[in-house]
């Protein structure tokens, strides 16, 4: 059984590793219901109960599926979700922080979930045309009104962070994560144990890529979200696999993965952080759950970081990396 950590000062506890639920809908390949649900449920078994998800996924369903695999177990879960883009006609067409729209994406995700709270809510992405300050007095009306437990934000930059943390305490801020990306570590993540505040790394496998088997970006589907990953493209894919290449020696060593060395780096980094690792398959959820069992030594993670200190390609195309708030 995997230990609990703290999110923050304010008290959330949860699971030391997450179970990202985005690809079960959307992304990274086709959807598959019933595997997806029997994971959820295998990720309870396994003392897994932080469960991420946002209304943009789908859009919408990623939240009702999630809803129907936790019928009946909603009181095992810590459920969080994200409002912050403007979707018409399925279709995400940019960011919206308005006052209106937080309280009507709330509504519709307490709907899909299938509770009358959300644990931890957070603003997905900054909405530059909204003050922070704005933005979390309704967040903090809805914690008021017991429809919300915790706030978050996602992708904040260090500015945002400290604003929106004077109006009403912030827990977690998540934002991506791993041996493959640490832009956090030269400020947000400072900041964040400054104000007391947990870090909730997404993509802490660098979608994928850091498990070892993993396609070119060119060799997968135009619906794969990773497709058009700069990291994953060309050159930048060989340069990036030579520097992976220590993963697998150290996994081999250790006869594991290399996904649950990558893991392991991550849950070493703090007690404050809570990766969620996404996954649609039991099996892989089972191997990552099995990473908090590693205790990497002081050579291996200096190895790690050397090796990956320069990861070749950026982060996001410039779209993406646009509503980024750094």
């Amino acid at each position: 059984m995997i230990t609990q950590r703290t999110l923050g000062s304010q008290g959330l506890a949860v699971s030391a590793m997450g179970l990202g639920c985005m690809g079960m809908s959307t992304a990274y390949g086709a959807a598959d219901e019933a595997e997806s649900i029997a994971t959820i449920h295998r990720a309870l078994e396994l003392g897994v109960n932080f469960f991420d998800t946002a209304e943009v996924y789908g859009p919408y369903e990623n939240e009702a599926l999630l809803g129907r695999a936790l019928a009946g177990r909603r009181a095992q879960a810590v459920i969080a979700t994200k409002f912050g883009f403007r979707i018409e006609a399925g279709v995400t067409k940019g960011v919206t922080s308005e006052r209106a729209h937080i309280r009507q994406a709330v509504e519709g995700s307490l709907r899909r979930l299938g509770t009358d709270h959300i644990d931890l809510l957070y603003q997905h992405r900054v909405d530059p045309a909204v003050p922070i300050e704005e933005v979390v007095g309704v967040m903090a009306e809805l914690v008021r009104e017991g429809k919300v437990r915790y706030l978050g934000l996602s992708e904040a930059g260090v500015a945002t962070i400290r604003r929106a943390h004077a109006v009403h305490p912030i827990s977690a801020v998540q934002s991506e994560y791993s041996l493959w990306e640490r832009n956090l570590e030269a400020d947000v993540l400072p900041l964040l144990r400054e104000l007391g505040i947990g870090l909730v790394p997404f993509s802490p496998l660098g979608r994928g890529f850091l498990t070892g088997i993993v396609k070119r970006a060119e060799e997968l589907p135009a619906s794969d979200f990773r497709h058009l990953d700069p990291r994953m493209q060309g050159d930048n894919f060989d340069l990036n696999l030579q520097a992976a290449q220590v993963i697998a020696d150290i996994a081999e060593a250790r006869q594991a993965s290399p996904a649950q060395v990558a893991l392991a780096w991550v849950l070493q980094q703090g007690d404050d952080i809570v990766p969620i690792p996404g996954t649609k398959r039991i099996a892989y959820l089972e191997q990552n759950v099995a990473a908090a069992d590693i205790m990497l030594w002081g050579s291996e993670v200096a190895a790690l970081e050397q090796a990956l200190s320069h990861v070749a390609g950026p982060r996001y195309n410039a779209q993406r990396m646009a509503m980024i708030d750094r």
